[in-house]
């Protein structure tokens, strides 16, 4: 699929690591694979943290955890180690404060912080943290928003019922970097929600509007009763207008969401968790109310039967290795 980057992401951790050297070698990792900061605990506490980083071709995504500790990224070290980067944090778990020649602000589970990685900062996690962290180059920043510099921190919610192009964005990179089934990240349409949520590029807004859709779909494809008035309403639009959204890429919310269906559906059958759900199950867990319907779109769409593929997938698990 064209923008899909098929990259592979790649683990950190610091449990299993000598107690002493944990904090250097944590420095070390996020300084080759992140953003170069100094780290310590608050209090005695071993540190354990651990890091999930997914390089796509210009854009650094991640997902963060770890127990309480500060980190922080001051003029020294930034000349040593200078990111060039726009750095957006989405928290997740334990509230954060954040410490910038700005002033202090205190960031909550749900709310995303956008700032120049390279200006002086600290961040505190009293309680640990589990975060999201999009790092952009200021280049590409510029180019895709038409911002230079981002002078100031801007703290934004992800929250249901708030900006639905953030939390679009938040569930984007949170799929590409969970540890089990990461899904493959659109760059161009990360970066297209960055762009709407910068608020530089208007043109942005269709593309990110139909992220935000597909994201929501894609959380809700279970539920037999999705629409799209219920679709339009949690991206935040009306409903003629994320019609005209989907037809500006060639389709229809119902022919997307009956494909994000059959494409679950394909997956679970292939699987080996699901062997024992019969292929009713399937249909009704993807969100079908009719295993007949289902067998003639699943047929229709990829031309071959469902029973075809399970049948191939449990030949396939049955015979011996090599």
């Amino acid at each position: 699929m064209v923008g899909i980057t098929p990259a592979v992401p790649v683990a950190f951790s610091t449990l299993g690591l000598p107690e002493r050297r944990r904090v250097e070698l944590w420095e070390s990792h996020n300084a080759k694979a992140l953003i170069g900061l100094r780290c310590r605990t608050l209090t005695a506490a071993v540190l354990e943290a651990t890091e999930i980083n997914v390089q796509l071709e210009r854009v650094h995504l991640a997902r963060v955890r770890g127990n309480s500790h500060v980190v922080e990224r001051d003029e020294t070290l930034i000349r040593r180690r200078p990111a060039d980067s726009v750095a957006l944090f989405f928290s997740l778990v334990g509230e954060a404060f954040f410490y910038h020649d700005d002033g202090v602000r205190t960031v909550q589970p749900g709310e995303m912080l956008m700032c120049d990685a390279d200006r002086p900062f600290m961040r505190g996690f009293s309680h640990g943290l589990e975060e999201l962290v999009l790092k952009i180059p200021r280049a590409v920043f510029a180019d895709v928003t038409g911002i230079d510099q981002v002078a100031r921190p801007t703290v934004v919610s992800f929250t249901a019922g708030a900006n639905s192009v953030a939390r679009a964005l938040a569930r984007e990179i949170g799929a590409a970097t969970r540890s089990e089934d990461p899904r493959p990240a659109d760059e161009a349409a990360l970066l297209q929600l960055v762009a709407a949520i910068a608020g530089a590029d208007r043109d942005a807004l269709s593309t990110a509007h139909r992220a935000a859709a597909q994201t929501y779909i894609d959380q809700h494809l279970a539920n037999p009763a999705l629409s799209a008035p219920q679709v339009a309403a949690a991206v935040g639009i009306s409903p003629r207008h994320l019609s005209r959204v989907f037809a500006e890429a060639g389709t229809t919310v119902p022919k997307y969401v009956l494909s994000r269906r059959l494409e679950a559906a394909r997956t679970l059958l292939e699987k080996p968790a699901p062997a024992m759900m019969t292929i009713a199950d399937v249909a009704h867990y993807c969100g079908f109310t009719s295993a007949a319907h289902f067998s003639n779109a699943f047929r229709s769409h990829f031309g071959e039967r469902a029973t075809d593929v399970r049948r191939r997938a449990l030949v396939s698990r049955a015979l011996p290795p090599g």
